[in-house]
């Protein structure tokens, strides 16, 4: 990892899916970013360890992801907030709920006020999967689908294609149409969801495609991946949003797919429009 990063300061970070144990993960990255910000708040918003992954097969670990987790005591000792919401790939820990282990608090949802009043909702988002895809069949073939992606993903950029992680995917999901029309499904699922609860914003992880945009006077959010990009959504001081990348790759405008397009900028925490 590289020194002399630019240092931010942020009032909540949300980060989600990094996917610990699976060949995929890429802990480095997060590790870089976390040791380059300054926050308050720090929310694990679900899918932080793969138990899926690590119960069916004998899966991957590293040192950088065990440092990962020195990495989120440092930052509990150093009096960051850090709270951790359980996903579907690691629900085995919603049983902890209400619990706090070694300072980190265990949530199944959380609420939060922003800096600007907005009342934000902070939830994994696999509790809409049985609106956007009943059958639970279809969503087994959906997650057999992904890893096989995964997998052909890596086997391209060791034959020396893409030299992106999850490029595949994601020009998978910003360009076919049934993929395309899944995360549209997702969103506006949370943003019903959203109105119903009568909050500002909502805040999900997931579906690992990172967007903010305006639904109707709601903001639906979500901050993306550590597994095909590297994103997280970001509260600054004065309550504005933003996802921003840490690859140096930026996701498109607010409204709009988030596909990343390469960027000239030096690697480092890259805006990605604002709310």
């Amino acid at each position: 990892m590289e020194a002399h990063r630019p240092c931010s300061r942020y009032r909540t970070v949300i980060i989600s899916d990094v996917h610990l144990g699976t060949p995929d993960a890429r802990p480095d990255r997060l590790l870089d970013f976390l040791a380059s910000i300054h926050c308050e708040t720090l929310i694990l918003n679900g899918d932080l360890l793969d138990v899926w992954q690590m119960q069916r097969r004998r899966w991957r670990w590293s040192a950088a992801k065990s440092e990962l987790f020195w990495q989120l005591g440092a930052l509990v000792e150093a009096g960051t907030r850090v709270a951790y919401v359980p996903g579907n790939h690691d629900d085995c820990f919603r049983a902890f709920v209400g619990q706090t282990f070694a300072g980190v608090s265990i949530h199944r949802e959380m609420r939060l006020t922003l800096a600007d009043g907005r009342r934000a909702l902070v939830m994994h988002g696999d509790e809409f999967d049985d609106q956007i895809a009943p059958s639970l069949v279809a969503r087994c073939l959906g997650n057999l689908g992904y890893e096989c992606l995964l997998r052909l993903d890596r086997l391209g950029r060791r034959l020396g294609g893409s030299e992106r992680h999850g490029a595949l995917v994601r020009a998978i999901k910003t360009r076919v149409p049934g993929a395309m029309a899944h995360v549209g499904r997702f969103e506006a699922a949370a943003l019903a969801h959203a109105r119903h609860e009568g909050v500002d914003v909502i805040v999900c992880g997931h579906i690992h495609h990172a967007n903010l945009r305006d639904g109707d006077g709601v903001t639906y959010a979500n901050s993306g991946d550590w597994v095909e990009g590297c994103s997280a959504l970001v509260e600054h001081v004065d309550g504005r949003l933003d996802v921003i990348e840490w690859d140096g790759r930026s996701v498109a405008g607010r409204g709009a797919p988030a596909e990343r397009t390469p960027a000239s900028e030096p690697e480092g925490p890259v805006a990605v429009g604002g709310s």
